[in-house]
């Protein structure tokens, strides 16, 4: 396609660099390709020539380079890598170009941590130097978007720093009021324990990997092993990313030069209170002196020492973060190759390139897939095969700390991404072990028959068989994935294994959540080491090479997986997508948020019960007094026949057209497809969810108290669980008529199949 159709509505700049870097230069080195003869013709020729293509010694070139120095927003070697990425692919024969927004990104200027008295010792730091990587460069251990301060308090450990905690934690009579918490990793997503601190009150937050969850627990510790050493940090981002994505100042609008902006203080996505992550190395010397209640259970961690709630004058700290709240300009690199019969039929296929320090698991395993993948498409490109649709192809940067440039690239480009993108395709971190896939679930049985396609590279057989005996066997040790999605049934027949739901926490959140574009995100995990290593300091090329995937075999296959996925997408006569697999999801999701309304009123029933017949008075531990849970009332009943109803005509509406399709000529397939093009978009509601209009998909979303984690029918789901009853109705309604407006064009589809 022109060029010019990049600069989109908000007028992005693009940049090409001039000269050539060291990292250009081993670009254009890298680049020999392969000559394939004569134009390859058929699916299967086509997909053999392209794996042919596929190297792992590519692809462990260009990660010990890439994650040779930190990655983070802002730093000179995350430009760099953009230029050698822009030069590759266009020596591969793509139409390339890089476009840049800027964006407000705090960089650490300085953090402190001191535990006070009765000696003063000095927390926090930069890791330890461990392992051949060295780490030069690197920023001090930090969480993106928490709110720069300066205090001085008590502490009190909150365990993981969830709602459930709180409430436990007000059962004991503990505030966190004007107090610093300490919580742990786990049990939900990083951003939502600094923010529901601050909602309690709380002046700071610091946030540790304990070794029960993430460390000497899991197995050896790095350099010996994989596991997160005593010294290890997560960094990340706490920006409140549920509420919305990207630039905190430019939200639902491209972060461009001439884009209006919010003030820092109007940001809603920014907390208020500073907040740092911290070893458990570091955490030990702090929850060794906490005084109180000792926590048990699931509420203590592993360390060898008792956990106690704290919160009185013995032990306190003192935490400062200083940070450089500045604009900084982000590098997406896009590259396109323009559909021979579709060129207005766009599959795009994205991961991101920026990482907290090096970077080499998360994301760089990815983007060294990705990357294999456009060299390979470039290889068959010059023999004479070229897509039908046209493929788009983007290196994101700054995901890590807000889906920075994806979301602003797409909100930027978003009326002719609605328009064009039929397929949104993303990676991410990958691993060695078995496949891993969410996304809209009309790509369910697309997954699968690609699952089937693709060998694995440990034991021979299809990603497909191994994923189904992973299933079996983790539900015979009682470890597998929960039965209710009927994983297990499937992988005992034979069938295909549901996928799972997106929620956010990777590139596809502004196309599927926002815009409405069906998305998938691919990759393999399971059996490497990355969880230690996950963004710290030691996210090194050593570590993956050793720990995560060894010689990067499972890149390779992540590249033939997604591969196929674009070849057979760009080629089909429609994408293959099927309507009843949806339609049987949304199902069950009905069943769900009703057993849901139903358990919560019956609980409520019971509490009222127990509260009357003071059995939280009679039983409450002298050692660690409890009161009895808050009365929130009962559950009022809900009415959901018309979501049923809606349930129902889009599960016969979809049969209906699945099988039309199957039947139909190839001239009303075409007809047929035009019609139903851009037919997620009637999943979006115009107002949003309530509180959060930026999510717009009546049907996938972030929880607000999940973060990561997908909350599906969320407008209704939420409604019940946080109980804002006027909204579950109110989301009812407009979850039902989604599904009929969806339901009314597969009829109508259904209609000009037959005609």
């Amino acid at each position: 396609m022109a060029k010019d159709q990049y600069r989109g509505r908000s007028g992005a700049r693009r940049v090409r660099m001039s000269g050539r870097s060291a990292l250009a230069a081993m670009a254009i080195a890298l680049v020999a390709v392969q000559p394939l003869g004569a134009q390859t013709v058929g699916t299967a020729a086509t997909e053999k020539a392209f794996d042919a293509q596929i190297s792992s010694a590519d692809q462990l070139a260009w990660l010990k380079e890439m994650a040779s120095a930190p990655n983070h927003v802002g730093s000179p070697h995350d430009k760099a890598n953009a230029e050698m990425e822009l030069a590759l692919f266009k020596q591969w024969g793509w139409d390339a170009h890089i476009e840049t927004f800027k964006v407000l990104y705090p960089t650490p200027i300085s953090t402190t941590l001191e535990l006070l008295g009765p000696e003063r010792v000095t927390l926090g730091g930069q890791e330890p130097q461990l392992g051949p990587d060295k780490l030069d460069g690197a920023l001090p251990p930090y969480v993106a978007y928490q709110g720069d301060g300066d205090v001085t308090a008590p502490v009190v450990y909150v365990n993981y720093g969830m709602p459930d905690d709180y409430d436990a934690l007000a059962r004991r009579g503990i505030s966190v009021k004007g107090k610093i918490v300490i919580a742990r990793y786990g049990g939900g997503w990083r951003g939502l324990k600094p923010k529901l601190a601050q909602e309690h009150g709380a002046v700071g937050c610091l946030i540790y990997s304990d070794p029960g969850d993430d460390g000497y627990a899991r197995g050896d510790v790095y350099p010996k092993g994989g596991a997160r050493p005593e010294g290890g940090v997560q960094r990340g981002s706490v920006m409140d990313m549920t509420t919305y994505p990207g630039d905190p100042l430019t939200p639902g609008i491209g972060a461009t030069d001439n884009a209006k902006r919010l003030t820092r203080a109007e940001a809603k996505t920014i907390l208020k209170i500073p907040a740092l992550p911290i070893s458990y190395g570091d955490a030990v010397k702090i929850l060794a002196g906490l005084e109180g209640p000792v926590a048990t259970g699931r509420d203590r961690g592993g360390l060898p020492i008792p956990y106690h709630w704290g919160g009185s004058d013995a032990v306190k700290v003192h935490l400062a973060v200083k940070s450089d709240w500045s604009l900084k300009t982000l590098y997406d690199v896009i590259a396109v190759m323009k559909g021979s019969t579709r060129p207005d039929e766009w599959i795009v296929r994205g991961n991101h390139r920026d990482g907290w320090v090096f970077g080499a698991d998360d994301p760089l395993s990815g983007q060294v897939a990705l990357m294999s993948e456009a060299k390979a498409l470039g290889a068959l490109a010059k023999t004479g095969w070229r897509p039908d649709r046209t493929l788009v192809y983007a290196s994101w940067d700054g995901e890590e700390p807000g889906l920075l440039g994806s979301t602003e690239w797409a909100e930027t480009h978003a009326d002719e991404l609605q328009a064009k993108a039929v397929l949104y395709i993303n990676t991410d971190d990958t691993s060695r072990g078995f496949l891993g896939a969410e996304g809209s679930h009309t790509l369910q049985h697309f997954v699968n028959s690609i699952a089937r396609d693709v060998p694995d590279p440990q034991t021979g057989v299809s990603v497909y068989d191994r994923l189904r005996a992973s299933i079996r066997a983790g539900a015979y040790s009682g470890s597998g994935r929960d039965a209710g999605s009927g994983a297990l049934e499937a992988a005992k027949a034979g069938g295909d294994i549901p996928i799972g739901a997106l929620g956010s926490g990777s590139d596809y959140s502004a196309f599927i959540a926002h815009l409405g574009i069906p998305s998938v995100n691919l990759g393999f995990g399971g059996e490497g080491a990355g969880g230690g290593s996950y963004h710290s300091a030691y996210d090194t090329y050593y570590h993956v090479t050793n720990f995560d995937d060894p010689g990067l075999v499972y890149g390779a296959t992540l590249s033939k997986f997604v591969g196929r996925m674009v070849l057979r997408a760009a080629a089909a006569p429609r994408v293959p997508v099927r309507y009843s697999d949806m339609a049987a999801t949304v199902a069950r999701y009905v069943g769900e948020v009703k057993r849901l309304a139903a358990d919560q009123r019956e609980q409520d029933r019971a509490l009222k019960d127990l509260g009357r017949d003071d059995v939280f008075k009679l039983t409450s531990n002298p050692v660690d007094p409890m009161a009895a849970p808050e009365d929130k009332g009962v559950t009022p009943l809900l009415d959901m026949l018309a979501l049923e109803d809606a349930s129902d005509h889009l599960t016969r509406a979809s049969r209906a057209v699945d099988a039309a399709f199957d039947r139909a000529a190839p001239d009303k397939v075409a007809r047929a497809m035009a019609m139903l093009k851009g037919v997620d978009q009637l999943l979006l509601d115009k107002d949003g969810l309530p509180g959060r209009p930026w999510y717009r998909n009546l049907i996938y979303a972030p929880g607000t108290l999940t973060g990561y984690g997908a909350k599906t029918l969320p407008g209704i789901r939420e409604g019940i669980e946080q109980r804002r009853f006027d909204d579950a109705k109110a989301y009812v309604a407009k979850t039902a008529a989604a599904l009929n407006r969806y339901a009314d064009l597969l009829d109508a589809a259904v209609k000009l199949l037959k005609g």
